[in-house]
């Protein structure tokens, strides 16, 4: 067997000492990515990151060393910058700190690659690309949902032709927050703060434009309404605070080629579904209804004919008419496929279109979910890049 050629990606990685930061990108991407040896690109060729941790507490970034193996760690992110063995820089910070740190890699001539939204406002983050591009570094954002299992076979069915014509999109994503009194908040506090860059739309709305304009089409146009149906919680040391943002959001989304689609997102909900995201498609030929990971399935040949009769119980189990899709392939974590497209991106050019414009997109349909629920009105979409 031959020598193993070895590409040596050096990486900064800030804000990893966060939940999603930690888990998803840390352990689960680059830690993983290391396990196995590296992304390989063909014969005796691979892949190997090498990261720095950056963060501004030294006790949680050495706890964090400890635990992943990762051994570089710093709190002073321009000494980081300032080192050549590093080329890329990964930023998982709240979003609020996000523009002035990728500013400062662009500057610093680093790849980009960031968790979304990249910003908060589309000016700003379409500022982030056109820097970005005239740097000429490589950039990307993270758009995780997109490798999911239950997406992915919605794809494949729309690939094949399943839908038919595909008519409407349902989609159901959320889960009960607890306050915080009596039950720990299973998510940071930030979230519902409007000055730390927290809101249920400017988190999911950016994740619903990818999703959509990908698997149906690009959004043409939304009507959103927003609420702050908890306005009291407790944060990580027990504090009361109010809550001076939204944390649910009802979406309404006309789609290219006459689909429509509507997005309930909301921490205030308790889930009584398939699972914490649900997609359902309707098309002339077939419905799917993804979750997370599983894809149910109601060709037009299977779909029975109720008849509405309110007074007798229902002769017919719905759940019982849906058939589930087989799984075809193995699936790996979501967020590392990205990162392993990412790297390959990087090392060999090969192409990588979730860039920093289509973070901005993103950041877009955010900023005009937010106009129309102050609007009360339909707010068109304009091109941008």
């Amino acid at each position: 067997m031959g020598q193993v050629k070895t590409h040596t990606v050096g990486i900064i990685m800030n804000g990893v000492t966060g939940r999603m930061g930690t888990n998803q990108h840390l352990m689960r991407s680059i830690v993983a990515i290391i396990k196995q040896g590296g992304v390989k690109i063909g014969e005796g060729e691979v892949i190997m990151p090498d990261p720095i941790l950056v963060g501004r507490n030294p006790a949680k970034l050495e706890k964090l060393a400890a635990m992943s193996g990762v051994a570089a760690w710093t709190t002073e992110m321009t000494k980081a910058l300032a080192d050549p063995r590093y080329t890329v820089y990964f930023d998982a910070q709240t979003t609020d700190r996000r523009v002035a740190a990728v500013k400062q890699a662009i500057a610093a001539g680093k790849h980009v690659y960031c968790e979304k939204p990249t910003a908060l406002s589309t000016a700003e983050a379409l500022e982030l690309y056109r820097l970005a591009t005239k740097a000429g570094v490589k950039h990307g954002v993270v758009q995780d949902k997109l490798w999911l299992p239950g997406l992915l076979k919605l794809k494949m069915l729309r690939d094949m032709g399943f839908f038919g014509r595909i008519l409407s999109v349902r989609g159901e994503f959320g889960y009960w927050v607890f306050e915080g009194d009596v039950v720990p908040c299973q998510r940071p506090s930030w979230n519902y703060r409007k000055a730390d860059g927290g809101g249920i739309i400017f988190d999911m709305l950016c994740h619903w434009r990818y999703v959509l304009d990908n698997l149906f089409g690009p959004i043409q146009s939304v009507s959103c309404l927003g609420a702050t149906h908890i306005p009291k919680r407790w944060d990580e040391n027990g504090r009361s605070y109010d809550c001076d943002t939204d944390d649910a959001a009802y979406a309404t989304f006309e789609i290219e080629g006459g689909i429509i689609a509507h997005m309930n997102s909301s921490w205030c909900v308790r889930v009584r579904r398939d699972d914490l995201l649900t997609l359902q498609v309707d098309g002339t030929q077939g419905s799917a209804v993804a979750g997370l990971r599983q894809c149910l399935i109601q060709p037009a040949a299977a779909t029975p004919r109720p008849v509405w009769n309110p007074d007798v119980d229902s002769p017919i189990n719905h759940f019982d008419t849906w058939a589930p899709m087989p799984t075809t392939m193995d699936y790996d974590n979501a967020f590392k496929v990205e990162w392993e497209l990412f790297l390959k991106h990087v090392v060999k050019g090969d192409p990588f279109r979730w860039s920093l414009l289509e973070g901005a997109k993103g950041v877009q349909l955010a900023e005009k979910g937010l106009e129309s629920w102050r609007k009360r009105a339909w707010v068109q979409l304009p091109s941008i890049g």
